[in-house]
């Protein structure tokens, strides 16, 4: 991890709502703590090769279902789980997941969300049709963060 990852990271959690955050990677750990409006703590060690532990792979990301807020009587809206990086699409030359006006069943995955380089697919859990994408491709988004705004069917 370079300091301009390390800036970009430090960015992105003086936005966010997360009060501390931790990395650790093969030869670095990164620690970073938030306190009221002050700027943040970071503490940066770099482990000698020796003395690292060996690294468990990480297993794939289990999708994660969102639960559907009612908006209106018949529109609901799907919310980030979580926070990350919003994808309507699995890769830059894939197709969207969904499109204004999509019908979506429980379990059709309707974006992905990357957290810390883990790609997460998030299933709906509601039937009906896409009525309006509230988020820009490769945005990011908070936790409850308003996604999509379905019709039920």
């Amino acid at each position: 991890m370079d300091t301009k990852e390390i800036q970009r990271l430090l960015d992105y959690i003086a936005k966010s709502p997360l009060a501390e955050v931790s990395i650790e990677t093969e030869g670095l750990k990164v620690s970073v703590k938030k306190f009221g409006e002050a700027a943040p703590v970071v503490s940066v060690v770099a482990a000698a090769p020796a003395a690292l532990a060996p690294v468990a792979a990480a297993a794939p990301a289990a999708p994660v279902a969102t639960a559907p807020a009612p908006v209106a009587d018949n529109l609901y809206t799907v919310k980030s789980p979580m926070i990350g990086t919003f994808y309507r699409a699995a890769g830059p030359d894939k197709d969207n997941f969904i499109e204004v006006g999509s019908e979506i069943a429980p379990g059709k995955t309707v974006c992905v969300i990357e957290a810390m380089k883990l790609f997460n697919e998030i299933d709906s859990e509601i039937s009906g049709k896409i009525v309006k994408i509230l988020v820009d491709n490769a945005s990011p988004v908070e936790f409850d963060q308003p996604l999509f705004l379905v019709e039920k069917a």
